[in-house]
């Protein structure tokens, strides 16, 4: 199936009820797919993404996350997370834009790392009760691929990156510099 190098007009609703156009007519869309609702992976990811948000938003930057779980579950796990949530748990939108689920997240010794940090993250804090505890069986499964989008305000995909393991998106500076030099202002 071939990726997009456009998306069509729509918009999403996140797990907030709020109505999210894609592409935004204002703002440059980063769609992130994550995996599921609890992963310590993704929090790990997503952290870093929140910690910086005020410089992404300063790049004109919209930040919209699409997990393959539903609302409820991610109400669960993303209480306090100030990014636009999408819930698809039947992955509809997963499949459009080619994104993958393997053995390969979990089995690729380059995201190892990330996993025993997200992993000693989760558990400590779901120890102090500072938040729950990883499912361990997640709805749609732990074997999901990130994959990363940076869509214009005409549609275009400016940039895209597709996962090979579980910890393998752009980093928040590789973010800023694809909208730096995608996007004129």
């Amino acid at each position: 199936m071939p990726l997009p190098t456009s998306v069509s007009d729509r918009v999403l609703t996140t797990i907030a009820g709020a109505a999210v156009p894609i592409p935004d007519p204002n703002r440059l869309i980063h769609l992130q797919f994550r995996r599921f609702a609890g992963c310590p992976v993704c929090n790990l990811h997503l952290r870093s993404i929140v910690a910086r948000h005020p410089e992404i938003a300063a790049a004109n930057i919209r930040e919209v996350v699409v997990f393959h779980s539903s609302a409820a579950e991610l109400h669960t796990y993303t209480e306090d997370m100030p990014l636009d949530l999408i819930a698809d748990p039947t992955r509809e939108l997963y499949r459009e834009f080619g994104v993958e689920s393997s053995p390969r997240a979990l089995l690729n010794p380059r995201g190892w790392p990330a996993i025993l940090r997200a992993v000693t993250h989760a558990a400590t804090a779901a120890l102090r009760k500072q938040q729950p505890a990883p499912p361990t069986k997640p709805e749609g499964g732990n074997l999901g691929l990130p994959a990363d989008f940076l869509i214009a305000t005409d549609g275009r995909v400016l940039a895209s990156k597709h996962g090979t393991h579980v910890y393998d998106q752009w980093s928040v500076d590789e973010l800023l510099s694809l909208a730096t030099v995608s996007e004129p202002r």
